[in-house]
């Protein structure tokens, strides 16, 4: 049986729809799994043991090419999400089976239906994600962790990117797509402070990211020599390599405190408080700690007409660098604060 896990979206989303692949594997013995990805997240899945083929595909494509996503021989996909043009071409491709939920109205192209409201928040997303097995008629597993592999020469060359530091490293990962975060200048003086107290310290982020820090972080303010600024210079392996030689990893919620997480590294996560980023759902699956505004939940944020809107500013600098300190000091399982 060829099975297509699909989930071209997020990079976080991504690794949290291993353990459905895993278990996959271990439910079904022979299954051939593919992975269908987009094309910026797509690399992490390389080497994995449980993904035997990775296809990409651009949400923007035409019908017509997500139609070839699903060429060559697919027996079944599973929609961890819903995407609405996709469903369509699996469709029009002729796919046997198709399983998706079947709370959405685009629920009408699928022909095995999972019926979980993920909007309730009462579950872990890679915990939802491994219910769609039942539309294999599968009976899903407790959720191990994920993990991601790296080879020794990738090792090697993260190695490199920290000069031969021997000291504490530190992973800074200052920017994020699906939520609020950290203000640059924060993040600058955080890295300033680790430096200070001796540790090793790398800065991470797109180009955007790099450009957005650069006008809003560095604005007649000098960069402490000692931090290692490599946003907008590394490929997503390349990444995964930094991550995975370090000791610890700073940012908010977003898919690098997840590599970590899957790389056995340490996280120090700044989550906002909205409804739809709670760590119920949406933790990194690994150890360390996860800061959350101690305000009321919210829909989404409505800037400053809202009377908790600077509660990102509650997670002081001096706070976080003592919480990452006590991370470093003796890493447990991921446990959550609110300050």
């Amino acid at each position: 049986m060829n099975v297509l896990i699909v989930r071209p979206d997020g990079i976080g989303d991504l690794v949290l729809s291993l353990p459905v692949a895993a278990q996959l594997r271990q439910l079904k013995p022979g299954v051939r799994i593919g992975v269908l990805a987009n094309p910026v997240a797509a690399p992490i899945l390389e080497h994995h043991p449980d993904v035997d083929y990775v296809r990409t595909v651009s949400l923007q494509a035409s019908i017509p090419d997500m139609m070839q996503a699903f060429s060559g021989g697919i027996d079944a996909v599973i929609f961890l999400k819903p995407f609405r043009r996709l469903m369509w071409a699996a469709w029009r491709a002729g796919i046997p089976l198709r399983v998706a939920t079947g709370f959405r109205w685009q629920s009408v192209l699928a022909n095995r239906w999972i019926y979980e409201h993920r909007s309730s928040f009462q579950k872990h997303e890679s915990e939802c994600n491994v219910e769609m097995l039942k539309g294999l008629r599968l009976t899903p597993l407790p959720v191990a962790a994920p993990a991601l592999r790296l080879t020794d020469a990738e090792l090697t060359a993260g190695e490199r990117r920290w000069s031969g530091a021997t000291m504490t490293r530190v992973v800074i990962h200052t920017g994020g797509v699906s939520a609020r975060h950290w203000r640059p200048a924060q993040y600058r003086e955080l890295a300033q402070t680790l430096v200070q107290q001796g540790y090793a310290v790398v800065l991470t982020g797109s180009q955007a990211e790099r450009d957005q820090f650069q006008s809003e972080a560095l604005d007649g303010v000098v960069l402490h020599p000692g931090v290692n600024n490599l946003m907008g210079q590394l490929s997503i392996r390349e990444l995964m390599a930094v991550i995975g030689t370090a000791h610890v990893v700073v940012s908010g919620a977003t898919g690098p405190a997840h590599l970590a997480a899957a790389l056995s590294v340490p996280t120090v996560s700044l989550f906002d408080p909205r409804r739809n980023n709670l760590p119920t759902r949406w933790k990194p699956l690994g150890r360390g700690v996860l800061l959350r505004p101690d305000v009321p939940t919210c829909e989404k944020c409505i800037g400053e007409a809202c009377p908790y809107w600077d509660c990102l500013d509650r997670f002081t600098v001096a706070d976080v660098a003592a919480r990452l300190g006590a991370v470093v000091q003796s890493a447990q399982p991921l446990m959550i604060h609110h300050i």
